[in-house]
């Protein structure tokens, strides 16, 4: 892509990095005329969509290799080598084509369950079996390892069902008996069944009770209230993507529908290598494609009993929901063996499938079939850097070829399509929301002291919610936002009263970073002047984030850096005079405990000067205790890659102690990078099985974050499970000693989900 860019001549780069909403037809006109008469655009386009010349079409002759690399380690007791390759081989294995007369597909997944069976994974061993029969009912083979997984997860009566199915098939009489003398030994053991442990899974289905209204602000434009009060923790809103598509860097390790990480048994696309799904519920769902075109040829025989002709029809025939209108096949007009959905950026992956939804929608009747009207959303192309214009209208031009072979007479390869994808690209970049999953230290989901490292929200995929994207951002919101597959939802995290506006956090929240980092963060990512009420007015997570401590001992006063006063200097503009801010300040103590000189002075404005307190405006030489800083922390740095390595000495341990002695000096006791070094601190006691010196520096760090983010801020009921892990995993007393706090604070942010999506919390309630 960079070298199509280069060959733009500078006079066109400069009229598209330079155009207004108002210029695009001209600028979409002239560098459409422009690749036009490019041989190297079309080049570029034939290697993006001709099947020929991609690399992420089916081959048989690579799946046949990576299937007797399966079968070498798999004879040689390597089962998770096999495993792998086993999986290689199903993606690019085509659904058509058979191997010593079996189908290929289905003989790969009897492989592979196999496998799974021999590393102890059983119920994903069932999984593929039904897999392979749902390819070709008629495998004798799939039955009876059908029926071997459901001996091992102690479902006997199936398992005699399958190996009478397998009996009745099978012509070879070496296999019938095998088959006979396998049945015999279950029939002894069929009434021995006993019930499969299942996930945990609440049923409970919350009801919204509240009606939302859409109103129009005059700083931020639309939003969401409430007709009535909003009680804590109540669910809001609900509601699935208008469309989606998983990251790149994800596709190895989540399901590229629900967007849930990837089990041992992963079920590639039918017609393609590209996406991994979790089931075949969801790659039906995603691609629209089955296997039943397969299923003619190998019919199961007809002198099965009703009853056994019905339970196989189960197993091979399983009802798997398909995709309606509203929830679109969103890979199909991607799924014909072409390069470009691998290759493009996720967001132009994403704006082709809105596109496409909307003319499947407009197929139907009652849709608007013009594009700028599929979503009713801001955008913010005026305020797109030069570079980033650029990019959309060659990534605009490249999409609207990549989708001329199936959507021609509706997409027309002319400036005016080009624009109104510019503009869609334009409502994504300001408008979709990034779908996150907890990663669990280790991938682990009980309490043990491994959970002292913390819960990290990992971005999975990317969004667009056509409701869900009208809520406004406040660095201090509401409003929780959380998913569960692909479904947003949204709970009130404070009592709210009707009238006002619901807010969720864009990413960035008081406590988290300083008033400067989240202003340039959403204004660059944005493209907006935050001016919530954590951004214009006072509080004292903010003086204190990143604030020093005073050169006078026993002063609680804080000293701020540069680009922090200036700030927060800004907030001074909401107040009409100094008897204003003493109030304000006065209502807030812990404010005036840190900047009492403030409200003391008629002239506050020049308290809030770089390196004097706010409390008793004495100096302090900040880059001398910077250079102070820059040495502890590279001890600090020591201890935490011993951390992340496993390999602790004690005398890393003794020096990071020093050094968060010598930070104490400098920086304000509340700074949160205490807090930080705080935490590594105890993970390394942790490691080294000190866990009365763990939960000492764990609970320093859980006092400084509670001053940052609040006492019932999600991310202290995270600390609160560190040191819960602390305490129970390892027989200390006082184990349970915030327990009914921590699943408060869950319930708070998660409702009824939060013991389904945080399975450690049902261990603590235990």
């Amino acid at each position: 892509m960079e070298k199509l860019k280069s060959v733009i001549p500078e006079t066109l780069k400069l009229e598209i990095s330079q155009s207004t909403i108002d210029e695009l037809h001209c600028t979409c006109s002239s560098l459409l005329n422009f690749f036009q008469n490019l041989p190297l655009f079309h080049q570029m386009v034939r290697e993006l969509t001709d099947p020929e010349k991609a690399l992420c079409g089916k081959n048989k002759e690579a799946a046949m290799e990576a299937k007797a690399k399966g079968n070498e380690c798999f004879s040689k007791g390597e089962y998770s080598t096999a495993l792998h390759f086993y999986s290689q081989a199903l993606r690019a294995a085509p659904a058509d084509v058979e191997d010593k007369e079996k189908n290929l597909v289905a003989m790969l997944y009897l492989n592979r369950a196999s496998t799974l069976h021999k590393l102890g994974f059983f119920l994903e061993s069932l999984r593929d079996c039904s897999r392979a029969l749902i390819v070709s009912p008629a495998y004798a083979k799939a039955w009876f390892r059908r029926a071997k997984a459901n001996s091992s997860l102690g479902n006997y009566e199936d398992a005699i069902k399958d190996l009478t199915v397998s009996l009745k098939i099978e012509t070879s009489s070496s296999g019938k008996k095998q088959i006979e003398n396998e049945l015999n030994m279950l029939l002894n053991k069929s009434g021995l069944s006993r019930a499969i442990e299942k996930p945990y899974h609440d049923s409970s289905e919350e009801r919204l009770l509240m009606e939302l209204k859409y109103v129009s602000t005059t700083t931020k434009g639309r939003g969401m209230t409430s007709f009535t009060d909003i009680p804590l923790a109540s669910l809001i809103h609900k509601e699935d993507p208008y469309a989606a598509i998983i990251l790149k860097n994800c596709r190895e390790t989540h399901c590229a529908f629900c967007f849930n990480e990837l089990p041992a048994d992963t079920v590639p696309c039918v017609s393609c290598s590209i996406p991994l799904y979790c089931s075949l519920n969801c790659q039906v769902q995603a691609g629209g494609e089955d296997f039943s075109l397969c299923k003619d040829k190998y019919r199961l025989p007809q002198e099965l009993s009703d009853d056994l002709e019905q339970y196989a029809k189960n197993v091979t025939s399983p009802d798997i929901s398909s995709s309606s209108i509203e929830h679109a096949a969103e890979h199909k007009h991607e799924c014909q063996g072409m390069h470009w959905p691998a290759v493009l950026p996720s967001d132009v992956v994403l704006a082709g499938r809105i596109l496409v939804k909307h003319i499947e929608k407009q197929s139907c009747g009652g849709v608007d079939s013009k594009i700028n009207r599929i979503l009713d959303l801001c955008e913010n192309y005026g305020k797109l850097s030069y570079e980033t214009k650029l990019e959309f209208h060659v990534y605009s031009i490249i999409l609207l070829c990549c989708l001329q072979r199936f959507y021609a007479s509706k997409l027309p390869l002319n400036s005016a399509t080009t624009l109104e994808i510019i503009m869609l690209l334009s409502r994504i970049r300001v408008n979709s929301m990034a779908i996150v999953r907890m990663n669990h230290p280790d991938g682990r989901q009980n309490l043990d002291y491994n959970a002292t490292s913390s819960v990290e929200q990992v971005q999975v995929a990317q969004a667009v919610y056509s409701s869900g994207s009208l809520f406004n951002h406040s660095c201090v919101p509401n409003v929780h936002a959380y998913f569960l597959s692909r479904t947003l939802f949204m709970r009130a995290t404070e009592n709210v009263t009707a009238g006002s506006e619901l807010e969720l956090s864009y990413g960035p929240q008081v406590g988290q970073w300083d008033c400067s980092e989240r202003r340039k963060f959403l204004e660059e990512r944005y493209s907006f002047i935050c001016q919530c009420s954590g951004c214009s007015q006072l509080n004292f997570s903010d003086l204190v984030h990143t604030g020093y401590r005073c050169s006078i001992p026993n002063c609680s006063g804080v000293v701020l850096e540069s680009c922090v006063a200036k700030y927060e200097k800004e907030k001074l503009k909401h107040f009409k005079g100094p008897d204003s801010l003493q109030q304000y300040i006065l209502k807030d103590d812990k404010i005036g405990g840190v900047a009492s000189h403030v409200f003391e002075q008629n002239d506050y404005y020049r308290c809030f000067e770089p390196g004097h307190c706010l409390s008793c405006g004495s100096f302090r030489d900040l880059p001398a205790s910077q250079k102070t800083i820059v040495k502890a922390e590279i001890r600090v740095r020591r201890l935490q890659e011993a951390v992340a390595s496993g390999e602790i000495a004690t005398d890393l341990v003794v020096d990071a102690l020093k050094s968060i002695d010598i930070l104490r000096t400098v920086l304000h006791p509340f700074n949160k990078r205490i807090a930080e070094v705080e935490d590594i601190i105890a993970q390394a006691f942790c490691s080294i099985g000190e866990f009365q010196a763990a939960l000492k520096h764990c609970r320093a760090s859980i006092e400084i974050l509670e001053k940052l983010y609040g006492e019932s801020h999600i991310v202290i009921g995270n600390e609160l499970i560190k040191l819960a892990s602390i305490q129970l995993s390892n027989g200390l007393k006082n184990g349970a000693d915030n327990t009914s706090r921590t699943v408060a604070i869950f319930s708070q942010y998660y409702g009824s989900h939060a013991d389904n999506m945080f399975p450690h919390l049902r261990y603590l309630k235990s």
